[in-house]
C-alpha cells in the first residue's frame, strides 16, 4: 500500500513540475503601439513569482498637433496557453506628459496627467531568448486632454535573460 501511495504523490508531484510557467526573470526589450497616436516604449519586465511579474514602461509618442511620453506600470499574471504560448492579464497606471502645437496660438501648451491601466495580451517565448508579445491596454486619464478611455494596442520584443 505504501508503494502505491508513493507512486501516486510521485506522478501527481511530476504533473504539477510540468505545468509550472516558464516566465523569464528578467526581459527588455520595445513595445510598440499606438493610441492617441504612434509611440515606443522601451520595456523591462521582473518576475516576482512563478506566475507573476512587474513591467515598467517607459515611451514616447507623437501626432499631428502634439509630443509627449508616458511611464507606466503595471503588475501582470501570467498562464500558459500550450508549450511556450502564454497569456497575461494585468493592471497597473502612470504618469505622462503631453505638449501640443495649436494652431490658433504661437505658444506651446503642456500638459502633465496620470492614468489607471489595464493589459490583457498573448506571448511566444521562442527556444532562443527572445519573447514576441501583442497586447491591449486599457487607459482611463485624468487631465485637461487625457480625460478619458484610450486603448493602447501594441506589439512587443523582448530579450528574455
Amino acid at each position: 500500500m505504501k508503494k502505491v501511495l508513493l507512486l501516486a504523490v510521485a506522478i501527481l508531484g511530476f504533473s504539477f513540475i510540468s505545468t509550472a510557467q516558464d516566465i523569464a526573470d528578467n526581459a527588455i526589450g520595445l513595445r510598440i503601439g499606438d493610441n492617441d497616436g504612434f509611440g515606443a516604449e522601451i520595456s523591462y519586465q521582473r518576475a516576482l513569482g512563478d506566475n507573476n511579474r512587474l513591467e515598467v514602461d517607459l515611451g514616447i509618442r507623437s501626432g499631428s498637433n502634439f509630443s509627449g511620453f508616458k511611464a507606466t506600470s503595471l503588475y501582470q499574471w501570467v498562464w500558459e496557453l500550450e508549450d511556450s504560448f502564454n497569456w497575461y492579464a494585468g493592471a497597473g497606471g502612470g504618469l505622462g506628459n503631453y505638449s501640443f502645437d495649436l494652431p490658433a496660438s504661437i505658444e506651446e501648451e503642456s500638459e502633465t496627467f496620470l492614468f489607471v491601466a489595464g493589459n490583457v495580451g498573448v506571448e511566444y517565448n521562442f527556444d532562443i531568448p527572445f519573447i514576441l508579445s501583442l497586447d491591449v491596454r486599457p487607459e482611463i486619464g485624468f487631465g485637461d486632454f487625457r480625460n478619458d478611455l484610450d486603448f493602447d494596442l501594441a506589439l512587443g520584443i523582448r530579450y528574455k535573460f
